[in-house]
C-alpha cells in the first residue's frame, strides 16, 4: 500500500494524513506492508513533503509579508533545493482576520531563494501557492538585486499597490548565480499576470482584496510589466502572458523573468519526491486531500498521483474530508473510489475538528473493502 496524499487544509498536514491512514490500516490488518510518500503540488506544504521524503530541512530568518521577521524553511538534498514561497510570503503568516492585499510583499521569498543559492543549490524547485501577496514578484526581485524607483528616484513601497508609482526598473543587479542554476517554477495554476484570468481578478479576493483593490492591483501590475518592457525588452511582455505568471499573486511572473521554466506543480514534485520507484513497489495507491472537487481535477495533487498510477496500471482510491465529484468524474481521473470523512460524520465542523480519528476509521473501511 502506497499512501501518497496531500494535506487536509485546516485539519491535517500531508504527513499527518499518512500517519493516520497508516494507523487505521494497521489496526484492521496488522501485517499490511505500507509505504508513505506525502505529496504537495507546489503550494503550502511542499517543503514538509520534501523533508518527509528525505530532504534536509534548512531554516532562515527572512522578511514576512507584512515586513516583520519570520522563520522560513526550505529543503535541500544532493544540490536540489525545494523552496516554497508560502513559507516566507504565505497567508498563514498573517494574523487571524488580517489581510494586506495592496501592501504585502514577496521580499522574503527572494531572501529564501538567496539562502538556497548560498548553500550551494544547483537546482531550485520553486513552489508557489498560498500567498498573501499580489506584487508580481517585485519584492522577491528586489531582494535578489533588482531596483524599482518612483519618479523622485526613491524605491517604491512594498506590495502590488505601490507599483502604480513605478517609474523605472533596473534588473542588472540580479544575483548572477541564477544564470548558473536550473530554476523551475512549480505551480498548479497557469493564469497570466493580469486581465480577467490574471492574478488580481482570480486570486485577489482570497487575499482580502475588494473589487476596488482588484482593479487597482490589475492596473498596477500591468504598469509594472510595461515599465519592465522598457527596461529589458519584449521578454517582460511575453512573461506576463505566459502560463504560470499569475501564480501566487504574480510571483510566477517574477520567477519567469529570472529564467524559470514553468511546470505543473504536482508533476514536478512527484519527480523530486521519488514517486515513480515507490509506485513500482505498490499494489494499491491511496491518495487524497481535504476536498475532492472540480479544482482537484485541474492540477491538484490527487489528480496527478492518480494519473501517474493509472499510467502504471495501479489501482487508486482516495480519502478526503468532503466529496463533491461524481463516481464518473472520479473514474475519469483514475480514482476507483473515494472515502470521505462525511460518510462517517455528516457535520463538517466535527469532521474538521476530529479529522485524525475519523481518517483512521475511513482507512479501516478501505482495508475491509480491498484487503
Amino acid at each position: 500500500m502506497l499512501i501518497a496524499a496531500d494535506k487536509f487544509k485546516g485539519s491535517l498536514t500531508a504527513v499527518q494524513v499518512a500517519e493516520r491512514v497508516t494507523a487505521g490500516l494497521r489496526k484492521a490488518v496488522p501485517g499490511v506492508e505500507i509505504e508513505t510518500l506525502p505529496v504537495a503540488d507546489g503550494g503550502d506544504g511542499t517543503v514538509a513533503a520534501a523533508v518527509a521524503a528525505g530532504f534536509e530541512r534548512r531554516e532562515v530568518r527572512v522578511t514576512g509579508p507584512l515586513g516583520d521577521q519570520v522563520t522560513a524553511a526550505f529543503a535541500l538534498r544532493d544540490g536540489t533545493a525545494v523552496v516554497e514561497m508560502a513559507e516566507a510570503s504565505g497567508l498563514q503568516l498573517l494574523p487571524p482576520g488580517v489581510f494586506a492585499p495592496l501592501t504585502s510583499t514577496t521580499y522574503g521569498s527572494g531572501e529564501v531563494l538567496k539562502a538556497a543559492l548560498d548553500v550551494g543549490a544547483r537546482s531550485i524547485v520553486f513552489g508557489v501557492g498560498g500567498s498573501a501577496t499580489t506584487d508580481g514578484g517585485a519584492g522577491m526581485l528586489s531582494a535578489l538585486g533588482a531596483v524599482f524607483l518612483d519618479a523622485n528616484g526613491e524605491p517604491v513601497g512594498p506590495g502590488g499597490g505601490a507599483l502604480a508609482s513605478l517609474a523605472s526598473a533596473d534588473l542588472s543587479g540580479i544575483d548572477p548565480r541564477f544564470a548558473e542554476v536550473e530554476f523551475v517554477l512549480a505551480s498548479d495554476v497557469d493564469n497570466p499576470l493580469t486581465g480577467p484570468k490574471g492574478a488580481p481578478a482570480v486570486y485577489g479576493p482570497q487575499k482580502g482584496a475588494t473589487s476596488e483593490d482588484v482593479a487597482t492591483l490589475d492596473t498596477a501590475l500591468a504598469h509594472f510589466a510595461a515599465v519592465l518592457e522598457k527596461a529589458i525588452g519584449a521578454k517582460a511582455a511575453e512573461c506576463a502572458l505566459a502560463p504560470g505568471a499569475g501564480g501566487a499573486g504574480g510571483i510566477g511572473y517574477g520567477a519567469l523573468l529570472l529564467g524559470a521554466t514553468f511546470r505543473p506543480g504536482i508533476e514536478l514534485m512527484l519527480e523530486v519526491l521519488g514517486f515513480a520507484p515507490a509506485l513500482e513497489r505498490a499494489t494499491l495507491v491511496i491518495t487524497g486531500e481535504g476536498s475532492l472537487d472540480e479544482q482537484t481535477l485541474h492540477g491538484k495533487a490527487p489528480a496527478g498521483v492518480a494519473a501517474a498510477a493509472r499510467a502504471a496500471g495501479k489501482d487508486v482510491v482516495a480519502v478526503c474530508g468532503r466529496l463533491a465529484l461524481s463516481p464518473e468524474a472520479l473514474s475519469g481521473a483514475g480514482i476507483r473510489r473515494a472515502y470521505p470523512l462525511t460518510e462517517i460524520e455528516p457535520d463538517t465542523a466535527k469532521c474538521i475538528a476530529n479529522a485524525g480519528p475519523l481518517l483512521e476509521r475511513v482507512a479501516a473501511n478501505i482495508a475491509a473493502d480491498v484487503l
